[in-house]
């Protein structure tokens, strides 16, 4: 793809990187992204991304904006409040960067129809605040060998995982099965500081980037952690489990499969 005059302009601080040039950007553009999630992690996830250039990006997501959203979902104003959440983002999406094709999912990802949609996306993001969406977008990632980064946060911590199908570990490698409904307070529970949606969707970003410049190390096999009272980041070493049951030598979970489990939760750091 040749760049236009206005697009060499608008890129131009990623041209002049060596790890990104006009090859780079150009492989951007035609790149496509998966967003999960049109909330606190999606929100920077999504701009982002789509201020880098990615061509594509396809936002899933059933709830409408509500006036508690707006302390951490920036992509979204109070104006909005009542609106879908995908229609919200992409307006916004579309004032950043009118390279960026927006494609609207205003319903749940559901084990019946989440092949399907990520079968049209390069890398999967995972912006939800569930267990029940979390692992079905694990097994997703899995069984349809499409990169991944995860995150999740809970108060004033947040964690960031990239799976790459096959070469690494998966979420199932730590976390092997829904947690017991209750045994996780939720946001709404225990409450989450706005601005960690900030930083843990900007490093999903980072990661989503790199992964298709194919440039840097990916958090693959380690678990960053980061906790914004004592301002500390942390890589926890995982590694892939042989008897997981989805990416492990002898799976058991070869299709999707729906779970029901309360919002906003991100289980206990290993």
């Amino acid at each position: 793809m040749e760049l236009t005059e206005e697009q060499v302009l608008r890129y131009s601080r990623h041209i002049l990187l060596p790890e990104v040039g006009g090859t780079g950007q150009s492989r951007l553009l035609s790149s496509s992204v998966l967003v999960i999630g049109a909330g606190g992690l999606g929100s920077p996830v999504a701009l982002y991304l789509a201020a880098a250039g990615v061509g594509h990006i396809g936002l899933v997501d059933m709830d409408q904006v509500d006036l508690s959203n707006l302390q951490r979902q920036v992509i979204h104003r109070t104006a909005d409040v009542g609106r879908m959440k995908v229609s919200s983002a992409r307006d916004k999406i579309a004032l950043l960067n009118s390279d960026v094709r927006v494609t609207e999912y205003p319903f749940p990802l559901m084990a019946d129809n989440a092949a399907e949609i990520a079968g049209q996306y390069d890398v999967l993001v995972d912006g939800t605040d569930n267990f029940a969406a979390k692992f079905l977008i694990n097994d997703l990632a899995i069984l349809t060998d499409r990169p991944l980064v995860h995150a999740g946060i809970l108060r004033f911590v947040g964690q960031v995982l990239t799976i790459l199908p096959r070469k690494g570990a998966c979420y199932r490698c730590l976390f092997r099965e829904p947690p017991p409904v209750g045994a996780v307070p939720t946001c709404s529970e225990a409450g989450v500081l706005g601005v960690i949606a900030g930083v843990i969707g900007t490093i999903q970003a980072t990661e989503v980037l790199k992964i298709l410049l194919k440039r840097g190390d990916l958090l693959v096999d380690r678990l960053l952690t980061y906790d914004a009272l004592p301002v500390s980041f942390r890589n926890v070493k995982v590694r892939r489990n042989p008897q997981c049951p989805v990416c492990g030598d002898h799976p058991t979970i070869t299709e999707l499969h729906d779970y029901e489990q309360p919002v906003c939760v991100t289980p206990a750091i290993p």
